[in-house]
């Protein structure tokens, strides 16, 4: 028997933490440069805000309407999430992360626990631990636990733990879950699937497996199909198993000097290389694409990716940031105005063992980069994100008089909240 913990709303939920005062009112988290609305409360989707929508657009279609605004503060997002997955980990015999708001756990041994009353305890601790409300699903497969998540988070009456665990609840359930939202289908495939008549989890689990397979030719719909018919084939390591890392931004405004690209290319590589850390994994490909605006036509375009091979897979900060400058140096030209770059990490595998390169490998640079890099992120963790970073990570600009102010990070964030389980200089005054 499977499990998935859900954080709902995962972002709002984590601001109300420290902010009660924000309960059952509107709150919306921004995107990166607060761009577009990518996280609202349940409050907020009633108010009729739909995700994507840009922050400008809120003030013209809800004029007059209070609206708690958050940039997005993924520093804040992970403490609080890691705290409910340190939680899951002592109360689940087995589980495995698979996103940020998302936890698995597997059951062997069903008889001799009550299930539904194990869910709703869990979500009571995590509740008053951590503060975080969760929807818990319980089913015998990771597809239909999927599927009973969404009803534990929207129907009341389930007290935040859905079990599925015969056939009647099962099939239930298909006729009530549209095609659109079931795990494994995506929009081109709900699209097509309701050309063919199907609109609910039942009408696509109903058919015969040779239909399947002679319609979609396509192993993640054959085993979502047999997922929704009871039986258990999405291996735990293909969902754990990261096979890219990437971390990309649309800049806060248009940029054209190589410097000011370098900085943001250096900060997401520094990312990438941090989340192999984190992993215990090394890479062995570092990618690097750059784009401009598409909307402005006034303006010539220019699109392109590149990567490099390393000779040594590795997780080093330096030896990332390095490969990512030196493809990016490759990929820009100038008279171009760029409005969004990333970094991609591929090639990843476990940190042991290595395969060396024999011509090009010093064991004591080795060392001392394993070294520094553990310093690194030892203070950053203790003191905030960015305490310490590469001087690649900064650009300087200079004011009227000549004088060099330094900054580390370009990315607008006007309405980003403290950090007090993190950062010293914002733990909370008590008066």
């Amino acid at each position: 028997m499977y499990g998935i913990i859900d954080c709902d709303n995962c972002y709002v939920s984590c601001e109300r933490v420290f902010r009660p005062d924000l309960k059952d009112k509107p709150v919306i988290v921004l995107s990166n440069n607060d761009g577009c609305v990518v996280a609202r409360s349940n409050e907020a989707k009633k108010m009729g805000i739909k995700a994507g929508v840009p922050y400008y657009q809120l003030a013209e279609k809800f004029p007059g309407q209070k609206i708690a605004v958050f940039s997005s503060n993924y520093e804040l997002y992970g403490e609080l999430t890691g705290r409910v997955v340190s939680i899951i980990r002592k109360e689940a015999p087995a589980y495995f992360r698979y996103s940020i708001d998302e936890c698995f756990v597997y059951f062997q041994d069903v008889e001799q626990v009550d299930l539904k009353q194990w869910g709703e305890n869990l979500h009571k601790r995590i509740k008053r631990s951590v503060g975080m409300p969760v929807s818990i699903g319980l089913a015998p497969t990771k597809t239909l636990a999927k599927m009973a998540s969404h009803f534990a988070k929207r129907h009341s009456g389930y007290r935040h733990c859905c079990l599925i665990d015969n056939d009647e609840k099962r099939i239930k359930a298909l006729k009530l879950y549209p095609i659109d939202d079931v795990w494994g289908i995506g929009r081109r495939y709900a699209a097509r699937l309701k050309s063919l008549g199907v609109e609910t989890a039942y009408d696509f689990a109903s058919h015969k497996l040779s239909w399947v397979q002679a319609t979609f030719r396509n192993i993640v719909i054959e085993r979502t199909w047999r997922e929704l018919n009871g039986e258990d084939c999405v291996p735990n390591e293909e969902l754990a198993r990261k096979k890219s890392i990437c971390t990309s931004r649309s800049f806060n405004g248009m940029i054209t000097d190589l410097e000011g690209l370098r900085t943001h290319v250096s900060n997401y590589a520094a990312r990438c290389a941090e989340k192999l850390r984190q992993e215990g994994s090394v890479a062995s490909i570092v990618s690097v694409f750059l784009y401009t605006n598409p909307f402005r036509e006034d303006l010539p375009q220019y699109t392109s990716f590149m990567e490099t091979r390393l000779s040594v897979p590795t997780d080093s900060t330096i030896e990332i940031v390095k490969a990512a400058y030196d493809v990016l140096q490759q990929l820009y030209r100038e008279g171009y105005h760029y409005k969004k770059a990333g970094v991609i990490v591929m090639g990843i595998g476990p940190k042991s063992p290595i395969q060396l390169d024999l011509f090009d490998y010093n064991a004591e640079q080795f060392q001392k980069m394993k070294r520094l890099d553990a310093v690194i992120d030892r203070i950053n963790k203790v003191n905030g994100t960015e305490t310490i970073v590469l001087g690649s990570q900064q650009y300087t600009r200079r004011d009227g008089k000549g004088k060099a102010n330094v900054f580390a990070n370009a990315i607008k964030h006007d309405y980003r909240s403290k950090n007090p389980t993190t950062r010293w200089s914002d733990i909370i005054v008590l008066k």
